[in-house]
Order: C-alpha cells, then structure tokens, then sequence
C-alpha cells in the first residue's frame, strides 16, 4: 500500500470512531476505505471491521462507565439480548454475502431520517420516566442484535431509535449503552471471523488505531459536555443523510 492509505486508514479510523460513540453509521466510513483504497473483498471488510469496533467501544465503554452513563441494573437486559440476537447474525455473515443490503439499508435510513427529524425534543431531553413491557423491548434487542451480528453498518443509527423513543434513554445514556452492547457480541465476532480467516489484520489493525482515539475523545467529551445530547442529535441527523446520498445518488 502507498503510504498516504495509511495515513487515510488511521485518520479514517479516528473520524469513525467518534462519529459512531455520539451517533453511529461510522462503519460505512471505514467499509468504503478497506474496500476502494485497501482492495480489500466486500466480506473480508465487513469482518475485518470489528477489529476497530472493538478497539473504539472497549475504550468508549471504558469511559463512560467510569462517568456513570452506564447503570448496569437497568442495562443488563439490553446487553443480554442483543448478544443473543447477534449470535444467529454472525453465522449469516459468514455464510452469504451482504451486498444485497444496500438498497434495504438505504431505505431503511429514509425512514430513521423521518423519525430523528419529527419532534427532535425527544431525542434530546431525558425520557427515563418510560417503562415498556418486556415483551416490546425483547424482540427488538433480540432483532437489533442481529442487525448488529450480520452487517453492523447502521446499527449504532437503529439502536438509538429504539432505546431512545421506546424504551426511554436520554441519548446520551442510550450511547453508553450501546458501545458496551456493541463490545461484547463483537469480541465473540472477532473471534469466529479471525477462526474462519476472514479478518485481514493489517487493513483492521490500521483502522483501529484510529477508531480507538476517536472512541476516546469522543466519549470523554459525550460523559461530560452539557450541549453532548444536541451535537449528538445534529450529527445523527448529517450521518443519515450522508448515508441516504451514498446510497442513491453517489
């Protein structure tokens, strides 16, 4: 590789890094750049991919947890069933390709921009007074986990409507919770991509680097910045759309 693609991979990996703690879809950053300028295969990115996750929500969860944004007698469900949901989605990542996705995915990100976009108030002031049955929340940690498993592009977009606007979290909150969620089915998924040899550790290994920093900065100034909830809910939004244009314009 010429030396700038390092360069690109490592700043890459830092912008995906705090774009996913504060808001999420920071994978299609760093998908495109394994991709188009590393050469590496559409499969191989995608499980190569965690490397960085795991480098970014172990630092992030890190953090957070040490400000007190994650309260593990309220989390543990999220945490238990999202790792479940994830497990069926691993095996389907490692068994089919996922370029079918793509106009799923981005029709799927028009309709997250409809929902960030009406009544904004919502995703910014704490809602934690909610409290949806189980048997709403269940199946939607069990899907998202899934979602996570199988592609994890969009997951952090996904994952902050639902725990958000269902099940009540403050955005902030809702972010905590979602890097440790994210950390714990990825090391398993690391683990049985690395096994079936689809992990190209260089390409990974780079990326991490800068996701970690990113992961970093960004959840420090998440825990502790009083204005964290609107930047988190603006940059959510700009994600969205860039997603939306990339998938059907560029």
């Amino acid at each position: 590789m010429e030396p700038w693609v390092y360069v690109l991979a490592i700043v890459g990996g830092f912008v995906a890094g705090f774009i996913n703690t504060l808001a999420g879809n920071g994978s299609a950053i760093t998908l495109t750049i394994m991709m188009e300028f590393m050469g590496v295969p559409p499969t191989v990115a995608n499980c190569s991919n965690r490397l960085g996750v795991i480098g970014q929500t172990s630092v992030s969860s890190f953090v957070f947890a040490r400000e007190g944004k994650i309260i593990w007698k309220k989390d543990w469900k999220i945490f238990l069933f999202i790792f479940l949901g994830a497990m069926p989605g691993l095996y389907l990542a490692i068994t089919i390709g996922n370029e079918w996705f793509r106009n799923i995915y981005g029709v799927m990100m028009i309709i997250m921009l409809g929902v960030i976009l009406v009544n904004p108030k919502r995703w910014i002031n704490p809602q934690e007074g909610k409290n949806p049955p189980s048997y709403v929340l269940i199946p939607l940690y069990l899907v998202l986990g899934f979602y996570g498993g199988f592609l994890q592009m969009g997951m952090g977009v996904i994952f902050l409507a639902v725990v958000v606007l269902v099940a009540g979290y403050d955005i902030i909150r809702a972010n905590a919770t979602k890097t440790l969620a994210v950390f714990l089915y990825t090391v398993v998924a690391l683990a049985i991509f690395s096994y079936q040899g689809l992990v190209d550790w260089k390409a990974g290994g780079l990326i991490a680097i800068g996701q970690i920093l990113g992961g970093l900065v960004c959840s420090k100034f998440a825990a502790t910045h009083p204005k964290a909830g609107v930047v988190a809910h603006r940059l959510l939004v700009a994600i969205v759309i860039f997603a939306i244009a990339k998938v059907f314009i560029f």
